[in-house]
């Protein structure tokens, strides 16, 4: 199979399950780019915060246009997380790939069982202003050294933190991602010239595509089953991950 068709099919999966479960499908990016489209660790996580930054973006717009964003509690949510994102990208160009590939692991798995537990309810009149802005910072840098969206993350702490409806927490999220995405991929060193384009271009086109074929999925299946499925195969991949690099 030909790079561009498989960066493409790659893509439109990883696009699919950001768009149905509105978070978690950027975390399949990273071994999808590593084991199946022949990047190292260091080069994948610089071409998942390009492929994070514009999936996200796009979904921005639809989600702003329903009404889902809150723009001035995310943009204070992102700020948290600047600066942790810069560091943390610019610390990622220096760690060795076993510790990048076993650090992504451990992140997948909590996810992964994340996912697999009951949503967080809301804490109706109780906004922690001191939580939400170390979840920010926490997300950036998570984002920054390892070039994953956060979204499994950043929702919780929304609806948690700051009491935001689901809906709200997904459209406000989508604002944190794309500024801690792009502010760790400004900071890398290289940053967008010294990514493959050959298959980071068709893998973030179909990306943003499979999001919006994600949303209608979501509305005819449902989203409960989508998500435990999800978190299976993520828990399959962390094992994997976590495997390789320790061997």
């Amino acid at each position: 199979m030909s790079v561009l068709i498989l960066a493409l099919a790659c893509g439109a999966v990883v696009g699919l399950a950001l768009g149905a479960l509105g978070g978690g499908g950027s975390v399949l990016a990273i071994p999808a780019l590593i084991y199946l489209l022949g990047l190292t660790p260091a080069a994948a996580t610089t071409a998942s915060l390009f492929i994070v930054t514009v999936t996200s973006a796009t979904a921005l717009y639809a989600h702003a246009r329903a009404g889902h964003v809150r723009w001035k509690a995310g943009a204070a949510f992102a700020a948290a997380g600047i600066v942790p994102a810069a560091v943390a990208g610019l610390a990622a160009t220096r760690l060795p790939d076993a510790v990048l590939t076993a650090a992504f692991a451990a992140v997948a798995a909590l996810a992964a069982v994340k996912m697999l537990r009951p949503a967080p309810e809301r804490e109706r009149g109780e906004v922690r202003p001191w939580r939400a802005g170390g979840a920010g910072a926490g997300l950036g840098a998570v984002t920054g050294l390892l070039g994953v969206g956060g979204g499994f993350l950043a929702v919780p702490a929304l609806v948690t933190a700051l009491a935001f409806e689901m809906q709200a927490a997904v459209g406000t999220s989508l604002l944190v991602i794309t500024v801690n995405s792009l502010t760790s991929l400004v900071t890398r060193s290289g940053g967008a010239a010294g990514m493959d384009w050959a298959v980071t271009a068709p893998f973030a086109g179909a990306a943003i595509l499979g999001a919006w074929d994600g949303r209608r999925l979501a509305e005819r299946v449902s989203g409960r089953g989508l998500q435990r499925l999800f978190a299976l195969v993520l828990l399959a991949v962390a094992a994997f991950m976590l495997g390789d690099a320790l061997i």
